[in-house]
């Protein structure tokens, strides 16, 4: 799938109850950007804001409280990162699931992302693995960013959906906090 383009997730599979989100990517030799690439991901509510900082996903907090979306430690396939996500036990407020990764700061701060050969995004179907959809090379066009919002797991009236995303941050971490309302 394209940047910006989206599909249903539970209108096809109407007993589909909770997604993994897989991102794939290939620093080839840059080793430190690969072990400094963090996935993460942010409960938003209708203004795209955080619930709370305890709705941001990532390597030091790994699932929300009411534990409907957690990072998965021994991951299923060729993923370098999984995020789960329980659709049933997503708070009602939260109207999007924004997956993101960025350059963790230390060794790889002089690191970007358009180092990358290939970053993408996949959805797979929680009961059996199955994959339903998966992005375009994210990495093709990036530069000087350090974060990226991948793509988003979203409410369309009654139906889940997925949308793939690619928007690139220059400012990294920092970018991103601010447009989503994360406290760091």
């Amino acid at each position: 799938m394209k940047r910006g383009a989206n599909a249903s997730l539970t209108r096809e599979i109407t007993d589909l109850t909770g997604v993994v989100l897989g991102v794939r990517f290939d620093a080839g030799a840059e080793r430190v950007l690969a072990d400094n690439l963090v996935v993460a991901a942010v409960l938003c509510d209708p203004a795209k804001r955080a619930l709370s900082d305890d709705h941001f996903v990532f390597f030091n907090q790994l699932a929300t409280p009411d534990l409907s979306v957690r990072k998965i430690e021994e991951l299923l396939g060729a993923d370098r990162d999984q995020i789960e996500i329980d659709l049933s036990g997503v708070p009602p407020l939260v109207t999007r699931i924004v997956i993101i990764a960025y350059v963790n700061e230390g060794l790889a701060q002089r690191r970007t992302l358009g180092r990358l050969r290939t970053c993408e995004i996949r959805v797979l179907n929680l009961n059996g693995g199955a994959e339903l959809v998966r992005s375009e090379n994210l990495a093709e066009g990036l530069t000087s960013e350090t974060a990226l919002a991948l793509g988003e797991v979203y409410r369309h009236g009654r139906e889940w959906k997925f949308r793939v995303l690619g928007d690139g941050y220059d400012d990294g971490i920092a970018g991103l906090a601010r447009d989503y309302g994360v406290g760091l």
